[in-house]
C-alpha cells in the first residue's frame, strides 16, 4: 500500500484555529443516517443500487472530511432488512417494494461496512426492536414479515404495529435477528434509538392488558412489569452479543430524560418533560448501564441551553453523573438548526456551545447528531462551524470493559529516508493483525505529547496490510522529525512501535 499524503489545506485554517481550544485526541464523531421513510437514504425512488452506492459513497466521504470517526446506519427500520436476511423482508425503504431484492443485486450492510472501515470509520448497525410496522395497512407487507408468519407476537396501537414485549418468543426472535447481524457482518457496534414501549397516544391505553394478567409473575403494577420485560431484551441480547463478538459494542439511544424529579427527587433530573424514558416508554436506562449491559448510552438531549422545560446543560450534567463508568455520547438536535420555534436555534452557535459543555465533562465522550440531511444541508452554515471544533482527527474512545486488554504489539517502523514523494515511512506488521495504525509525527529528536491530536499525522483504513509505505510530503530539509506508530486493537487500544528521528534532506 504506497500513500501519498500532503498538507494543501492547512494554511486556511490556522488564523480560525488559534482561537479555539485544542480538541481532545479520543472523541466519538457520528451521524445517524436515517432510512425509515427514506428519511435520509435513500432519497425516495432511488431504487438503483448502483445510484445507492454512489449516494452512501459521499454522503461519508463528506463526513470523513469533517473529521468524524463513525455512522450510525439504521439497517432494520420495522422488521425489514437492509441486509441479507434469513429471517426478514428486503425493506421497501431500500428497493420500494418489501421483499424485493436490490436491483442490480448487492448487499448494503456489507458494502456499507466495508466502504466506512477503507476510510476509517466505524459501522454501528441501528436497530428499532419492536416497532413491526409504520402504519396499519398490512397489503404491502413482504411474504415473509413476521406479522405475516407470526401475528400473535404482535399488538396494533394508533396506526402501527408493534412487538410484543412481554413474549419470551419476540425476545428469542429479536435475538436471533441480531445474532445473526453481529456473526455475518464486520459491524462495530448495535445501536438502539429511544422506541421501546410505543410513545403514547392520548386517551388510548396500550392493549397488553390480558398479557399482564395472564403473565404477570410476581409483579402488581403493569409499569414495573413492562420496564422488566424490556430489561429482559436487553439484558439476554447484551450477553449474545458478547459471546459472539466481545468486541461489538451494544449502544442504547434513548429519549434525553430518564425521569423528571417530581417523580423521583433523589435520582430524576431537574426537568419537566413531557415525556421520560422511564415512566413513558419503560426504559429503565440506569439500569441497563449499572449492570453493565450496555457500553454507551447516547441520550437524545434535544433541547437548547436555556429550554425552560428541559435545558441542556442540567441534561448533560445529570447524564454525566449517572454513566456508572460507561461512555456518554450526546445526541444533538441538528434538525432543529434554523429550523424551530425557539429562536435559539436560529442563532449560530448553539451545537457550539453544546460540544464545547460535554468537552468539559468528564464522562462525555463525543457527539452523535441528527440527522445527516440536516448537516448536509448546512444550516446557519454550520459544518463550517463543525470543521472549527473537530480540527483535527480524533480515535475513538476506548472499551470502558478493563477485563479486556490488547494482545498485538507494536510494528517495526524502518528507517526513514528522503525520496521523490517525501520522506518514505515504513513498517511491517509485528505478531497479530492490529485493526489499524496510527502515524504520529513530532518536530524536533523528541516524542512530543501523544494526547495532542495535532500530533496525529494519518490514521489508516481499518483491517490494514502487513508492510505499509507512506510519503510525507510537508517536509522542511535540516528540519528533524520524529515518527511513531501505533497499532490499535478492536477495543481502541494502542500499542506503539519503536521510534524513528530523522533530519530530513532534500528530495532525491
Amino acid at each position: 500500500m504506497r500513500i501519498l499524503i500532503s498538507s494543501l489545506f492547512l494554511s486556511l485554517l490556522v488564523s480560525t484555529l488559534s482561537a479555539q481550544p485544542i480538541p481532545p485526541k479520543r472523541e466519538f464523531r457520528a451521524a445517524w443516517i436515517a432510512t425509515v421513510v427514506n428519511i435520509d437514504f435513500p432519497p425516495k425512488g432511488q431504487w438503483n443500487s448502483n445510484v445507492q452506492q454512489e449516494e452512501f459513497i459521499r454522503i461519508i466521504e463528506e463526513f470523513k472530511r469533517l473529521n468524524f470517526n463513525a455512522v450510525i446506519f439504521q439497517v432494520r427500520p420495522a422488521a425489514d432488512a437492509f441486509y441479507s436476511s434469513s429471517y426478514e423482508p428486503w425493506s421497501a425503504y431500500l428497493t420500494g417494494e418489501q421483499g424485493k431484492r436490490p436491483d442490480p443485486y448487492y448487499d448494503p450492510l456489507e458494502f456499507m461496512v466495508e466502504q466506512c472501515h477503507k476510510r476509517g470509520l466505524e459501522f454501528h448497525a441501528w436497530i428499532n426492536p419492536y416497532r413491526g410496522t409504520m402504519d396499519a395497512n398490512t397489503d404491502q407487507l413482504g411474504r415473509g414479515h413476521p406479522l405475516r408468519t407470526h401475528p400473535e407476537w404482535f399488538f396494533q396501537y394508533g396506526k402501527k404495529y408493534y412487538f410484543n414485549p412481554a413474549l419470551p418468543e419476540v425476545r428469542n426472535y429479536i435475538t436471533t435477528v441480531i445474532e445473526e447481524i453481529v456473526q455475518k457482518y464486520d459491524i462495530d457496534g448495535i445501536h438502539f434509538d429511544d422506541y421501546f414501549y410505543p410513545y403514547k397516544i392520548k386517551d388510548t391505553p396500550i392493549p397488553d392488558e390480558k398479557a399482564f394478567i395472564h403473565n404477570r409473575g410476581q409483579f402488581t403494577n403493569i409499569e414495573d412489569w413492562r420496564r422488566n420485560n424490556v430489561d429482559l431484551l436487553i439484558e439476554q441480547l447484551s450477553k449474545k452479543i458478547k459471546t459472539i463478538k466481545p468486541h461489538v459494542q451494544f449502544g442504547i439511544s434513548p429519549f434525553g430524560v430518564w425521569r423528571n424529579k417530581d417523580k423521583d427527587p433523589v435520582r430524576g433530573s431537574d426537568t419537566r418533560a413531557g415525556v421520560t424514558c422511564y415512566d413513558d416508554l419503560y426504559a429503565d436506562v440506569i439500569k441497563w448501564l449499572s449492570n453493565g449491559w450496555i457500553d454507551y448510552v447516547a441520550p437524545q438531549i434535544y433541547w437548547h441551553f436555556g429550554h425552560p422545560a428541559a435545558d441542556f446543560q442540567t441534561i448533560a450534567n445529570w447524564w454525566n453523573k449517572n454513566s456508572f463508568g460507561k461512555k456518554v455520547y450526546v445526541g444533538h438536535a441538528a434538525y432543529k438548526v434554523n429550523n424551530d420555534s425557539y429562536e435559539e436555534w436560529s442563532i449560530p452557535g448553539e451545537l457550539n456551545k453544546q460540544i464545547e459543555l460535554n468537552r468539559n465533562l468528564e464522562n462525555i465522550k463525543g457527539s452523535i447528531f441528527y440527522n445527516t440531511s440536516a448537516l448536509r444541508k448546512n444550516p446557519l452554515n454550520i459544518q463550517s462551524s463543525l470543521t472549527q471544533r473537530y480540527a483535527y482527527p480524533a480515535l475513538i474512545p476506548p472499551s470502558s470493559d478493563t477485563e479486556f486488554s490488547t494482545t498485538i504489539t507494536g510494528p517495526k517502523l524502518k528507517k526513514i529516508k528522503p525520496r521523490k514523494n517525501g520522506l518514505r515511512i515504513k513498517w511491517k506488521r509485528k505478531g497479530k493483525t492490529p485493526h489499524y495504525y496510527v502515524v504520529y509525527k513530532f518536530y524536533g529528536k523528541n516524542i512530543g505529547d501523544f494526547e495532542n491530536p495535532k500530533s496525529i499525522w494519518y490514521i489508516s483504513p481499518f483491517n490494514p496490510k502487513k508492510k505499509v509505505t507512506l510519503y510525507d510530503a510537508d517536509y522542511r530539509a535540516g528540519q528533524p522529525y520524529t515518527y511513531v506508530v501505533a497499532a490499535v486493537d478492536r477495543y481502541h487500544l494502542e500499542r506503539v512501535s519503536n521510534l524513528r528521528t530523522v533530519l530530513a534532506k532534500k528530495k532525491k
